[in-house]
């Protein structure tokens, strides 16, 4: 594997490639794989890359067990986010304004956050940015950053089998919101408890957020937000209650959920057509920068999760700015020449159109 370092930048980009064949019956698949072992061994991590050993057990699939409380608390929620889009017309804009901050710092919380530093490790950063973006992902409210690394790199390890937990195989439902309203597949339980996460354990912040995580949600994601219109601008409580907390919040989940849905089912494939996640730039809107996701699945280890730097991705824009700042460094990029030998080898050629 050969690194190049740029210190103005920060950045260490991959540039070898190494050739597989994969033979299909007569038919013959031939790929160009990053040396997996050697990037890894960099960032000091493989759990987040596809297990092409895996096999599902046979047999009947385990009934379906629904978790009530779940069902009950996700369908309050989205119902309190339909009266906050009515009392939207009646908020003050200081409110609305606030509402979109909230937003915008709870996805930072994941993007930045248990996504791309945590799940993946393609940056590095500061205690002071690990710190705002533990107290951006209690934000969010998404599960602690431990439990969401565990299930995120189960999901990329085991991608679109029984040991995914949002497996978009069984259908567009499950893959969204479904999979939290049963109980987890044994295979995702058994192959979760095998991961590595010595890592996670490791970081004092993240265990520091596990130990506190309730108090910390109440606190940051549902009564911080709700004062602060009703106390310094005089917003009605209940507005903001409705608007700031509850409708984003709402809406911070969906666009998470999206990318396990919608970007494993509509869009195209220029990386890998071998692989069920697509390019959603769509999704990338309302999620920060993860609707690029054919690349993601393809290269995980990149820190901007595409190609493109700031094209719809907030979340890399924030990494760059950060590093900047001193906050961030040791941005893993993938070269060029990488990605392009990856499009003509593996890719549904939708890259030639542009």
């Amino acid at each position: 594997l050969s690194k190049e370092f740029s210190s103005a930048s920060s950045t260490t980009t991959v540039g070898t490639i190494t050739s597989r064949v994969t033979r299909n019956g007569d038919a013959v698949m031939e790929k160009d794989l990053l040396n997996h072992e050697d990037l890894a061994g960099d960032r000091g991590m493989v759990d987040d890359l596809f297990d092409e050993t895996y096999r599902e057990k046979e047999g009947p699939k385990p009934p379906l067990r629904y978790v009530w409380r779940n069902i009950i608390l996700m369908s309050l929620l989205h119902l309190g986010a339909i009266v906050g889009l009515v009392l939207i017309p009646s908020a003050k804009i200081q409110t609305l304004a606030w509402a979109v901050l909230c937003f915008l710092v709870s996805a930072l919380g994941i993007t930045a956050g248990s996504h791309r530093l945590w799940s993946h490790r393609s940056y590095k950063a500061t205690l002071p940015l690990r710190i705002f973006l533990t107290i951006a992902n209690s934000v969010a409210f998404q599960n602690d950053i431990y439990e969401w690394v565990r299930d995120h790199r189960v999901h990329h390890k085991f991608s679109e089998t029984d040991a995914d937990p949002h497996n978009a195989m069984r259908g567009f439902f499950f893959s969204h919101i479904g999979w939290l309203l049963v109980r987890k597949h044994p295979d995702v339980i058994e192959k979760g408890q095998k991961l590595d996460l010595s890592d996670i354990k490791a970081d004092k912040v993240v265990m520091f957020q596990r130990r506190y995580y309730k108090p910390s949600v109440v606190l940051l994601c549902f009564t911080l937000p709700t004062l602060v219109p009703w106390y310094f601008w005089d917003e009605s409580i209940v507005i903001s209650f409705f608007i700031p907390t509850i409708l984003r919040y709402a809406v911070g989940l969906n666009a998470t959920w999206l990318v396990n849905s919608a970007a494993h089912m509509f869009g195209n494939r220029p990386y890998d057509q071998h692989i069920n996640p697509r390019e959603n730039p769509l999704v990338s809107l309302g999620a920060l920068g993860e609707g690029f996701h054919n690349y993601h699945h393809t290269f995980p280890y990149d820190y901007s999760t595409s190609e493109f730097g700031w094209r719809f991705n907030l979340t890399t824009a924030f990494i760059d700015l950060m590093c900047l700042l001193g906050l961030a460094s040791d941005r893993k990029k993938v070269s060029k020449e990488v990605i392009l030998a990856r499009k003509m080898r593996t890719g549904d050629g939708s890259h030639k159109s542009g």
